[in-house]
This record gives structure tokens, C-alpha cells and sequence, in this order.
């Protein structure tokens, strides 16, 4: 390990950590999470961590209150046995969509949560498409939310059949689909919706083109498929051929990709920000690494813009 940093990872995504460390070319911190039976957990780091930068590898991806506090424990460890400074690498950040209030007498739990991240000492956060890009005005410590853009249109780009149309589920998504058109070089259609419950969404307007053309449908995340499931409805309706999906953070909850499957979605694109499920036949899920975009940001917080040697 190298003596001016260390790299942990959390039990939410071991996988990303274990890849994330071996970009930035050293192992994996030593450390244990427990887990009691009445539900309490503690993190013991198994190695010296004084005046060291500590980069802690945890989305807060579901369960989400349990990797949440397991991140809160980590930053703990590390400030109880003096780390330098403490970043949180948090790919996936749960409760982004808690960012106001919708009726009165509810809590803004994005912001609870960011009050926690810094109680616990954290001094920099590093997230991958948070759903809401303004909870950073949140946090009074620095906020690096990078975009998985680029390495998923990277996956796309010559597999899509010609004359692809990408299409934004949803206005609030104008602009990620905006950019994967740009990276795509191809054009762009929005369908508006109305929300019906967390869940449910009814699509009420199409602005675009998509008759008798293939379509990518981008988001920030799969969680149930809801939202997507109503976006392909609409769009067949219109008269569109094909369906694919490429979203950040593939959280595929309560039975989504059968959901899918039986849409006719003929591929999803995800990333490695939460753990990916088992290979599935329909539709079949493939996935982008994210891990070389956090490793460049942890070498340019410890270098600067260039890391050791000139990368």
C-alpha cells in the first residue's frame, strides 16, 4: 500500500472497489465489516491509516440504510484513527431523489444525509449521475459528481442500428439524453409524462420522431422499470421498431428486467456503480465500467491534474 494513501471498499460493491484499486496499482485496504444479529454492524481497519488520504469505495445502493451507516462507520474508523483526510466514493447516492418536499411535514432526507456524510468526517464526496445533480448544494464540503456518458455511448457506439432515435424518458432527463445524442451523433425525441406514485408514471406527449425507427431510451437509473415500461408503450404506439436501454445505476428492483423483457426491450447498458444481477437471456444485460473514471479522479485529488510519473 502506498504510504501517502489507501483505498477501502465497503461490502455494497466489492467488485468496484477490488477494480478501482487495481487502476490506482496498489491492493485493496485490509478491513473487516461485521454484522451483529440484532441488525448493528462495526468496521475495523486492519491497517495504519495515520496521516494517510483515505478513499472509502461505498454506494449507498440498496439496502440503503445499512450501506449507509456502514459508509458513516468507515469515515468513523478512519477519523478515529487519524487518517489525513477522508473522501467518500459513493458511485450511487441513495436518497438523491429526496432533494424537497412534496407536501408539508416531510423531511428533506437528501439533505439529512449529506449533514451526516460531514458529521462523520468526511471532507470530499466523489458520485457517479446523482439523480438530482443539486443535492451537492447540500453539502458544504467539496462535491465531484462525474457523468457515465462517455463510457456507455463508448459501449454503444456501432452496436445501435442505423438511424437510432435516443429518447428522453421524461423532461427532467432533456439534457443526459442531449449528450448521449451528441456522443451518438444521432437525434433526439422526448416523451412527457405525468408521476402517479413512486413507482407509476402515465407519458402524455411525445416530441420527436421515432416512426418506424429503432430507439435508445437513457435515464439515470433502472430501479423498477416503471417509468421505462410506459416510455416503450408510447413509443410503440408511435409507431417505433426497436427498444433498447442505457442507464447509469442498474438497481433492477421488485422483478424490473422481466418487466422489460416483456416490452420487447432488446438490450440493457448499465454501469458498475451498484452490483449487476446474474447474466439473464431477456433482456440481457451488458455493463461499462466506471472504475478507470474514479481511479483518474482519485489520482488528480492526490496529484493534481497529472498523476505520479505523467499519467
Amino acid at each position: 500500500m502506498s504510504a501517502g494513501f489507501a483505498v477501502f471498499g465497503g461490502t455494497a460493491n466489492p467488485r468496484l472497489a477490488e477494480a478501482v484499486a487495481r487502476e490506482m496499482r496498489v491492493p485493496l485496504g485490509a478491513c473487516e465489516t461485521e454484522r451483529f444479529p440484532d441488525g448493528e454492524l462495526t468496521v475495523r481497519l486492519e491497517e495504519s491509516v495515520r496521516a494517510k488520504e483515505v478513499f472509502v469505495v461505498q454506494p449507498t445502493s440498496p439496502p440503503v440504510n445499512e450501506h449507509l451507516v456502514e459508509l458513516l462507520a468507515f469515515a468513523d474508523a478512519a477519523r478515529r484513527s487519524a487518517a489525513g483526510r477522508i473522501t467518500a466514493v459513493v458511485p450511487y447516492f441513495g436518497y438523491a431523489r429526496a432533494d424537497r418536499r412534496n407536501q408539508r411535514r416531510e423531511p428533506i432526507t437528501a439533505s439529512l444525509v449529506a449533514q451526516l456524510v460531514q458529521v462523520a468526517g468526511i471532507a470530499h464526496v466523489v458520485t457517479v449521475d446523482p439523480h438530482t445533480p443539486q443535492i451537492e448544494g447540500f453539502f458544504s464540503i467539496p462535491v465531484d459528481s462525474l457523468s457515465a456518458v462517455c463510457a456507455l455511448a463508448a459501449e454503444l457506439r456501432g452496436r445501435l442500428p442505423p438511424d437510432t432515435v435516443v429518447v428522453s424518458p421524461d423532461t427532467g432527463r432533456v439534457k443526459l439524453a442531449t449528450e448521449y445524442a451528441r456522443e451518438l451523433d444521432a437525434q433526439l425525441a422526448v416523451l412527457h409524462k405525468r408521476r402517479q406514485s413512486g413507482s407509476d408514471t402515465e407519458v402524455t406527449q411525445l416530441a420527436g420522431e421515432v416512426e418506424g425507427r429503432p430507439c435508445l431510451l437513457v435515464d439515470d437509473m433502472v430501479s423498477t422499470g416503471g417509468t421505462l415500461v410506459g416510455s416503450v408503450r408510447a413509443l410503440r404506439d408511435a409507431g417505433a421498431t426497436e427498444f433498447r436501454v442505457a442507464a447509469t445505476h442498474g438497481l433492477f428492483l421488485d422483478g424490473a428486467l422481466a418487466r422489460l423483457a416483456a416490452e420487447g426491450v432488446a438490450e440493457v447498458l448499465v454501469t458498475d456503480t451498484v452490483p449487476t444481477p446474474p447474466a439473464t437471456e431477456a433482456p440481457p444485460v451488458r455493463v461499462a465500467s466506471v472504475a478507470p473514471a474514479l481511479a483518474d479522479v482519485i489520482r488528480k485529488l492526490l496529484y493534481g491534474t497529472r498523476g505520479p510519473g505523467g499519467r
